[in-house]
């Protein structure tokens, strides 16, 4: 099971200087993932939670290629509605082939309505403007000779009934988002359902989990996989394993933009992990 890192690209704290050390932080680790988000338009509702600057993803991966060698490097997640599938499908091309093939597109419909509005996107369809670019991706993509895009795999994200049935329609994975272990279980047996309905194969599991390390046990019903001691966050990774994950991406973003200031914070917690996994 590949073990990847979620890099805030937003937040006071976020410069190209301090990008660069996360990406060589991650890489040094051990790690075999990075990935950042996507918002393009900082509206209200969007730097409540990740304020500027926010560093757009293509944008901010092609560098990022340039200052790694081994590490994949993907979006988690790329809203589908705020460009053009034709757009998606070139950048995600040249990206994949640019890095050497290290790209990962995780995709979703996105959430924050203002920013839907300043970018002339309608809100209340973006479900099915996702299905229809992801289904014109795929088909660009089928054009070798222009595109070469290469095998990139696709994590659609979300945590809805509505995401992972789109998962079972047009992902590799399905890409759920900070949950508990129980409710990841009943979700993954509704997966399971959804495929046997829409007669496809069952998409592999790629969560993306909570990092926040604690000296010691959190014990109520409602901890996230990925809170807690050492001991509890490795645990819940091998629970992760046997449930049949491929790849688990770790967040170490508690919801605090000034976090982006003090990122040895979230290097020192990789570091505990990392040096768990050997």
């Amino acid at each position: 099971m590949e073990i990847g890192v979620n890099v805030p690209n937003f937040g006071p704290g976020t410069r190209p200087d301090v990008l660069r050390r996360w990406a060589r932080t991650v890489e040094g680790l051990g790690f075999d993932l990075l990935m950042v988000s996507d918002h393009i338009a900082v509206t209200p509702d969007v730097a409540e939670q990740y304020p500027a600057p926010f560093y757009e993803p293509f944008t901010t991966l092609s560098w990022l290629a340039g200052i790694t060698e081994r590490v994949r490097l993907g979006t988690t997640v790329l809203v589908m509605p705020y460009r053009h599938p034709l757009l998606i499908a070139r950048m995600a091309a040249n990206l994949n082939q640019l890095s050497g093939g290290r790209l990962v597109l995780g995709v979703g419909v996105g959430w924050a309505r203002q920013e839907f509005e300043a970018l002339g996107v309608p809100f209340q369809h973006r479900g099915k403007l996702t299905d229809e670019h992801l289904q014109a991706i795929r088909t660009a993509w089928e054009d070798d000779a222009d595109y070469r895009s290469g095998e990139i795999p696709v994590w659609v994200g979300g945590n809805s009934d509505a995401a992972l049935r789109r998962a079972v329609r047009h992902g590799e994975a399905w890409h759920p988002i900070r949950f508990t272990l129980g409710w990841l279980r009943e979700a993954v047996e509704r997966m399971k359902g959804a495929a046997r309905e829409l007669g496809r194969p069952v998409p592999a599991l790629a969560p993306r989990v909570v990092l926040r390390l604690t000296d010691e046990p959190v014990t109520h019903s409602e901890r996230r996989a990925g809170e807690g001691t050492i001991g509890q966050v490795m645990d819940d990774l091998e629970q992760l394993r046997a449930l049949g994950a491929e790849s688990v991406l770790l967040d170490p973003f508690n919801g605090d933009p000034e976090e982006t200031c003090r990122p040895e914070v979230a290097w020192q917690e990789l570091a505990t992990v990392a040096a768990s996994r050997r």
